[in-house]
């Protein structure tokens, strides 16, 4: 450090000490607000997309689909997840497929998963990327056409699907 370095330095504290401390306290508050209320996440269209094609026209009932995510991912790269439907996977009532969607994801289908009756249980787990905070939702196909839908959302430290 030099003598410049210096004598920069305490003109800068100097003239920050002359400013009102009515500059200081508005700073604090908008920062104060902006981390008490993030922007909502808006899906991409790639998910909107996707879901469309899983949904059709039907619409999804919550309720019997199990999401079970951590709520934060410090590394999005390996995420891992579990998704278990409510079904008796008889032959006259099954669960036949599951999507599984990511709302800020490059590519929203993260993965399709297939059961018969033979299954015994709607149940897979697995691990995932998420290249960002966002919701992930799992849509169920029941053998009667009805759809289930279950949603978790997951702050993601770092993201682990590379730069969009």
């Amino acid at each position: 450090m030099n003598r410049r370095a210096v004598l920069a330095g305490a003109g800068a504290l100097a003239a920050a000490a002359t400013l009102p401390d009515a500059v200081f306290a508005e700073t604090d508050k908008s920062a104060t607000a902006a981390a008490a209320d993030p922007p909502p996440l808006v899906p991409t269209d790639q998910f909107g997309d996707a879901f469309a094609k899983v949904v059709g026209n039907g619409t999804p009932i919550e309720g019997r689909v199990t999401l079970e995510l951590p709520d934060y991912a410090e590394n999005g790269n390996i995420v891992p997840y579990k998704i278990s439907i409510e079904s008796p996977m008889s032959a006259e009532d099954n669960i036949q497929r599951v999507t599984l969607l990511s709302t800020q994801n490059p590519q929203a289908t993260v993965a399709v998963f297939h059961f018969t009756p033979l299954s015994g249980k709607a149940i897979v787990s697995g691990r995932m990327r998420l290249a960002k905070t966002q919701e992930v939702v799992a849509v169920a196909l029941t053998s009667s056409n009805s759809l289930l839908i279950g949603r978790q959302m997951v702050d993601v430290g770092i993201g682990g699907c590379g730069t969009e």
